[in-house]
């Protein structure tokens, strides 16, 4: 199966690469044009990027595009709720892959927060993505074979909340089926308004994926809330 056998909503947008090295590239290279083109418009613009290891060569890629980076807020769609040093954490990922090099300027905004409780920490980490330029600029995001992306997994306490929380409310507490289970995760409306949507994927279980999710509620698989313009999506087997 190809990413053109799929049946997409109108106006979602599909780019098939040859293998996960051109789809870094091409993918750094719309991030990078996008980023231009709104500090073409203003002062301060803002890329959310989604962590794990497969983001790892986009992340190293678009790190080498010359840009205003000093006027760049890096944030995160997601974050594991350990310390920054930790192996899994999404902040310690983008650092080491993505502020370096031209992008070494950029100002990030974590979601991790140390405090007594994931709920204590979610609260802080929306009181920090205050100062976020909002609406997003460019977002980045990634999708597990259970139709998750962020941190909305099927079957989280609070994914109902997640998917409908008003704007205002920036960051919630999830839970994922997965070790580390305490995460913190942006809400839909949040990154639903970025101008710029990306969804970056590999492999035919992927597509496989979003076929279901085509067929299915947000509540079953949260991908399916995204899937709708502005949406690119990039695939590469």
């Amino acid at each position: 199966m190809a990413i053109s056998d799929l049946a997409l909503p109108a106006g979602v947008v599909s780019h098939e690469l040859q293998d996960a090295q051109h789809l870094a590239v091409a993918l750094a290279e719309r991030v990078a044009r996008a980023l231009e083109a709104a500090l073409a418009e203003k002062a301060s613009v803002s890329l959310v990027v989604s962590g794990g290891r497969s983001p790892i060569a986009f992340f190293e890629a678009l790190s080498q595009h010359s840009l205003d980076w000093a006027r760049v807020q890096v944030s995160l769609a997601d974050e594991r709720w350990v310390d920054t040093s930790h192996p899994d954490s999404n902040e310690g990922l983008v650092r080491r892959h993505l502020l370096c090099n031209a992008a070494a300027q950029a100002q990030f905004i974590g979601l991790y927060k140390p405090a007594e409780t994931l709920a204590q920490a979610a609260k802080l980490a929306s009181e920090a993505l205050a100062s976020l330029a909002s609406p997003i600029d460019v977002l980045v995001l990634g999708m597990g074979n259970d139709g998750h992306t962020a941190s909305l997994f099927p079957g989280s306490p609070l994914l109902s909340q997640a998917l409908s929380a008003a704007e205002a409310t920036r960051c919630l507490p999830m839970r994922a089926p997965v070790e580390p289970h305490e995460r913190l995760s942006m809400t839909y409306s949040l990154l639903s308004a970025a101008s710029v949507q990306c969804l970056a994927i590999q492999g035919a279980a992927k597509l496989d994926t979003l076929q279901q999710a085509m067929r299915l509620e947000p509540s079953q698989m949260p991908i399916r809330a995204f899937m709708h313009p502005p949406l690119e999506i990039y695939w590469c087997p």
